[in-house]
């Protein structure tokens, strides 16, 4: 991922220090290993332990000549470790090391998005609080439809993100394996005990079975939970990018007092952070495709997974990093515009009352074939004559015969959209 969308501690798992660590840890720990079943002499693993280190300008020197990045990882080894790294890798291939390795920086990565969520989410419930009962328009198809509360729709965002959570979770903990099986995974050269060691060392739990690789269904899910997480964030971006548009001005992206939202015009204010995570949530979407064609490989393993995982991993947990970043800046300081919001709902001349007017109309015997057609007409004609439907209803007597002004009251009444709003927020919070 480009810097302009990494925040450092991210950034810092994917880079090349940190991923050769990760390989040098599963080296020492398969050492370790080897000595504990007796095929590696102790005073051999000291040396190991004590001097084993890397120089990354070394690695790409020696890769550029061999074309092979684990063996020139393990020659740069050897320079430091000296006789006794004739026991490093010993009965290894490289994928042992580089997948292990590779869940190892998942977990890291899957960490500190979970540290992400966690700071979105206080966010999140607090704004739901603080608006628990501000009304708004709901919309569906983009016409209004009925009131509900600022709170309801914060809440389904908090809702939808305490699920991608215990998704995340799961996902992660599908990728918290690894694997020391050799060429093809029959342990030919290493017994299943070695894995076993190798993975308690390092926190991971072995694979039940693999081939020279861990299958990549574990992968692609773990993919598709960043996807569906850059999708939740789309969602809530895409929801303030709409209520901030001047026609509605219902809420509003932070803007700082020396912002500048445009070249050419000194007025605007544009919702460009939510415009960002927008934009990044499809790169996001995107590569979790690349993840499920990576689950198809050739036999025991090609390696046609491997220049995509490169891409795709690391840039997929940075840039969700960074709109998590973007998202609780956006959360923590939108803008609430209550005014805008009534006036909105004023704006449809209160023709969404007409669903209650329908069932009041049913229960006094009326057909709803003909309370539909009776009601349809009046808000037709409320929206169109830019006049409160109340009013035409009250000089409706098809309707007033039926109904009296009390239930009318009753009937045009906000209280209903918010009744059970307590109810809603308990499940929730």
């Amino acid at each position: 991922m480009i810097t302009r969308y990494s925040r450092d501690k991210m950034a810092r798992i994917w880079g090349a220090e940190n991923k050769f660590q990760k390989w040098l840890d599963v080296e020492v720990a398969a050492c370790k290993a080897h000595v504990e079943l007796g095929n590696i002499p102790k005073e051999d693993f000291d040396i190991i332990n004590e001097k084993a280190q890397f120089d990354i300008d070394r690695i790409n020197e020696i890769e550029a000549e061999v074309n092979h990045d684990v063996i020139a990882f393990l020659t740069s080894v050897a320079e430091f470790v000296g006789p006794s790294s004739r026991f490093v890798h010993l009965g290894l291939t490289s994928t042992d090391v580089v997948d292990t390795a590779l869940c190892l920086l998942l977990q890291d990565a899957g960490r500190i998005l979970l540290e992400d969520i966690d700071e979105l989410m206080p966010a999140l419930e607090k704004l739901a609080k603080e608006h628990k009962h501000t009304l708004c328009m709901g919309r569906t198809h983009g016409v209004h439809a009925e009131p509900l509360t600022f709170g309801l729709k914060v809440a389904i965002w908090y809702e939808e993100m305490k699920r991608n959570r215990e998704r995340l979770v799961r996902s992660l903990k599908g990728v918290n394996v690894g694997l020391i099986s050799g060429a093809v995974g029959n342990y030919a050269h290493m017994p299943p005990e070695l894995e076993t060691l190798v993975c308690k060392e390092l926190g991971l739990t072995p694979s039940p079975i693999s081939t020279q690789i861990l299958q990549r269904d574990r992968h692609a899910e773990l993919m598709s939970t960043f996807a569906i997480i850059a999708g939740t964030l789309d969602k809530m971006a895409t929801e303030i990018r709409a209520l901030q548009k001047t026609e509605f001005n219902e809420a509003t992206e932070p803007f700082s007092s020396k912002q500048k939202g445009s070249s050419a015009m000194p007025h605007k204010r544009n919702p460009i952070t939510c415009e960002r995570i927008s934009g990044l949530s499809r790169v996001v979407r995107s590569y979790a495709v690349t993840a499920f064609e990576n689950q198809n490989l050739w036999h025991e393993r090609d390696i046609s997974h491997s220049s995509a995982e490169r891409v795709i991993l690391p840039d997929a947990t940075i840039a969700l990093d960074y709109m998590f970043g973007l998202m609780t800046k956006v959360i923590s300081g939108l803008v609430v515009n209550k005014d805008e919001m009534k006036a909105n709902i004023d704006r449809s001349y209160h023709v969404f009352f007409s669903q209650q007017l329908l069932l009041a109309l049913v229960e006094t015997g009326m057909t709803r074939e003909d309370a539909y057609r009776l009601i349809q007409k009046n808000a037709i004609e409320a929206f169109t004559s830019k006049t409160l439907f109340r009013e035409k209803v009250d000089a409706d007597s098809d309707i007033t015969s039926k109904l009296s002004k009390e239930k009318l009251d009753e009937l045009f009444s906000f209280d209903k959209y918010t009744r059970h709003v307590d109810t809603i927020f308990n499940r929730v919070f």
